[in-house]
C-alpha cells in the first residue's frame, strides 16, 4: 500500500562528510531521498533544484568532503514496508560467489533489477540488505536487469571509494559471454564507437552517435554455429547497454535481446529454447583496497548452456 505523507518537506543543506567523499551526486541523493525514482533525481538536478556549494552540478559530479549539497523539498510517497518475496531472498542468499571483509560478490540472477525505482518496488541491493540488516552494503557497479553474472558489492566506505574510482577510471577487467545473432568474418572485433542515449517510440535505447560518450568493446569469437557466434566481450569503458548497442552496431544484435533484436528473430530464438537475453558477466578482476588484484568468476547458467548444446547439435546436423 502506498500513501502520501502529510508532512511538508523542506530544503535541506547537507555537508558531505569524509566518509561520503568521491560519491556521485546522483548516488548521494538516492541515499537521502529514499524511495525516489532515479528519473526524479535526474529531473531535480537538471532543473537546478539541487546545488553543490551554491552552484549547479551534474548527476556525475563527484563530491568532496566539506561540500554543501542543497537537497530540495521533494514530496515522496511513504511505502508501508515493501515485502521482498521469499524466492528472491532464497535466490540471492545462495548466490554468493565470494566474500571477505571488503567485498561481497553475487552471482546476479537474470531478471532481477539491481535496485528499485521506475516501477520496480525492490532490487537485489534491497534483498541483500534485508538478509544482512546489520551490515553496510553498497553497489559498486550495475548490471542490466536482463543480464546475469558477477556483481560487486562493497561492505565498507573505504572499499566503496576505492572500487568506484577503479570503475570510473576503467581499471577493472570486465568480461562477458554473449551470443551474437550472426557470424562475423573475423575472430577479433574491436568496436570504438561513441554511444548516446535516445528515446525511440517511448522506449529508451542506446545507439552509436558522434555526439555520444566514448565507448570501446572488444569481441573475441569463441565458437561459431550455423547462424550465430558465441563471443567473449571485454569492456574497456562502462556505458549503459554498451555490449548490446555495439553488437547491434555490428549488425549482429545479441540473441534474445528484447530491445535491439528484430522481433521475428526473437521469436525464432524462443522457438529454439532461448527465453532471455544471452548476456552473462562471467569474469571480473579488481584491486581491493589493500592493493592486490582479485579475480571473480561466474559459470554460464544452465538455461544458456542448454541453448549452446542445441546450437552445437544443429551445426553438426546441418
Amino acid at each position: 500500500m502506498v500513501k502520501e505523507t502529510a508532512a511538508r518537506p523542506k530544503v535541506r543543506m547537507i555537508e558531505v562528510s569524509a566518509g561520503q567523499e568521491d560519491q556521485r551526486l546522483d548516488n548521494f541523493l538516492q541515499g537521502r531521498l529514499a524511495g525516489a525514482p532515479r528519473a526524479l533525481i535526474y529531473k531535480i538536478i537538471r532543473k537546478g533544484q539541487v546545488r553543490v556549494n551554491g552552484g549547479r552540478a551534474k548527476p556525475s559530479t563527484r563530491l568532496s568532503a566539506g561540500d554543501v549539497v542543497r537537497v530540495p523539498p521533494v514530496r515522496l510517497p511513504q511505502r508501508d514496508g515493501v515485502v521482498i518475496p521469499g524466492w528472491a531472498l532464497d535466490a540471492v542468499a545462495s548466490a554468493v560467489i565470494e566474500e571477505d571483509h571488503d567485498v561481497l560478490v553475487i552471482d546476479k540472477p537474470h531478471g532481477m533489477a539491481v535496485h528499485g525505482g521506475s516501477g520496480v518496488e525492490w532490487g537485489l541491493i534491497d534483498v541483500i540488505r534485508e538478509l544482512r540488516k546489520a551490515e553496510t552494503l553498497e553497489l559498486v557497479h550495475r548490471l542490466d536487469r536482463d543480464t546475469s553474472g558477477c556483481l560487486l558489492i562493497a561492505k565498507n566506505k573505504g572499499a566503496m571509494r576505492a572500487l568506484q574510482r577503479q570503475f570510473r577510471e576503467g581499471g577493472p577487467d570486465k568480461r562477458y559471454l554473449c551470443l551474437l545473432d550472426g557470424r562475423p568474418e573475423r575472430k577479433h572485433l574491436e568496436v570504438d564507437a561513441p554511444l548516446l542515449k535516445v528515446r525511440v517510440g517511448g522506449e529508451h535505447l542506446v545507439q552509436v552517435d558522434p555526439a555520444g560518450k566514448p565507448a570501446k568493446t572488444v569481441f573475441t569469437i569463441l565458437e561459431s554455429f550455423s547462424d550465430s557466434s558465441l563471443a567473449e566481450a571485454r569492456l574497456l569503458t562502462g556505458r549503459t547497454h554498451q555490449i548490446r548497442a555495439h553488437a547491434a552496431h555490428l549488425g549482429m544484435p545479441l540473441a534474445g535481446d528484447p530491445r535491439y533484436l528484430d522481433p521475428r528473430r526473437r521469436d525464432e530464438w524462443r522457438s529454439r529454447g532461448l527465453r532471455r537475453l544471452f548476456l552473462h558477466a562471467c569474469a571480473l578482476v579488481v584491486e581491493i583496497p589493500e592493493g592486490y588484484p582479485r579475480s571473480f568468476a561466474s559459470v554460464l547458467p544452465e538455461e544458456l548452456e542448454a541453448v549452446l548444446r542445441q546450437l552445437r547439435h544443429e551445426t553438426v546436423n546441418d
